[in-house]
Formats: structure tokens, C-alpha cells, sequence
């Protein structure tokens, strides 16, 4: 069975459409711009449902479950067979929120012996939608299609 990944995508209009991305932290993805950013998601337990999943980790990552519509963006499949579903919302994010990243250990370098942390997201930043295009992992464009075709 394949795995459910769920996000949710917030967006504003300051005055135009602005998408908020998430940059993966770690050690592969220190160098990486163009086409490695993402949805902030999460897998989705077992008997769980996908938005309410969704929006618990989204509070968790940032500390606030967006309030307004969600719009449902349905899903893609990623590589691996793995399904991903997402939600959008307008929310804006103010200029004073403080993003604090969750941290993770893994062994690095590779068969070195040595625990390294490193953040699960090292940014967040809102773009247009040209440019989220960019940024996006190419699997997930369809997403931003959907939102401007929605709204």
C-alpha cells in the first residue's frame, strides 16, 4: 500500500498571490534552490484523517493551525507510489512570526560514527506563483496550478 503524505499550502495577497514554501534542512539539501523547496507536509498515520493530520503537524512546525477555508487541492503521486494531499488557505503569516525549525539526528558524514543535528525546514518564505514554480519540487507544481485556478 502506498504511503499518504498531507500539507497545506498557505497563501496571500499582498497585493498579489504570494505562496509560502519550505526549504528542507539537512546535509543534502544545504546547496539546493531551484526545485527542492516544498509544501509543508507530513505523513499520515494508519486510521488517521489527512487534513486533521495535516493541520496538527502544521501546528506543531509553527505553532498555530491556520484559521479560514481550506480549499481541497486533491492529491498527486509522488515518486515511490506515495500520495500526496493537500489543502490550501489564505493566511498571512506576519513579519514578526519567528520561525523555530524542529531538529533531527542522523549519522554524518556517512559510516563516520558522528551524530549531527540538523533542522527538518531551514526557511520558510512566501514567492509568487512564477517563482514558487521554480522553487517547488517539480511533483508539487500541479498544486499551485489548482490554487490559481480555484481562487
Amino acid at each position: 500500500m502506498s504511503e499518504i503524505i498531507a500539507g497545506i499550502l498557505l497563501y496571500r495577497k499582498k497585493p498579489d498571490l504570494q505562496l509560502l514554501l519550505a526549504h528542507p534542512g539537512g546535509p543534502l539539501a544545504k546547496q539546493e534552490d531551484d526545485g527542492s523547496w516544498t509544501i509543508p507536509r507530513h505523513y499520515v498515520e494508519e486510521k488517521h484523517q489527512p487534513l486533521e493530520t495535516a493541520q496538527q503537524k502544521f501546528k506543531e512546525s509553527f505553532g498555530f493551525i491556520p484559521d479560514g477555508s481550506y480549499l481541497d487541492l486533491s492529491s498527486v503521486t509522488l515518486e515511490n507510489d506515495e500520495k500526496m494531499r493537500v489543502w490550501a488557505v489564505k493566511h498571512n503569516i506576519p513579519d514578526s512570526f519567528i520561525f523555530e525549525p524542529f531538529w533531527f539526528e542522523m549519522e554524518w558524514p556517512p559510516d563516520s560514527g558522528q551524530i549531527e543535528s540538523f533542522p527538518e525546514m531551514d526557511r520558510i518564505e512566501y514567492f509568487g506563483p512564477f517563482e514558487a514554480r521554480k522553487k517547488i519540487e517539480t511533483e508539487q507544481t500541479d498544486f499551485i496550478t489548482r490554487l490559481i485556478t480555484e481562487i
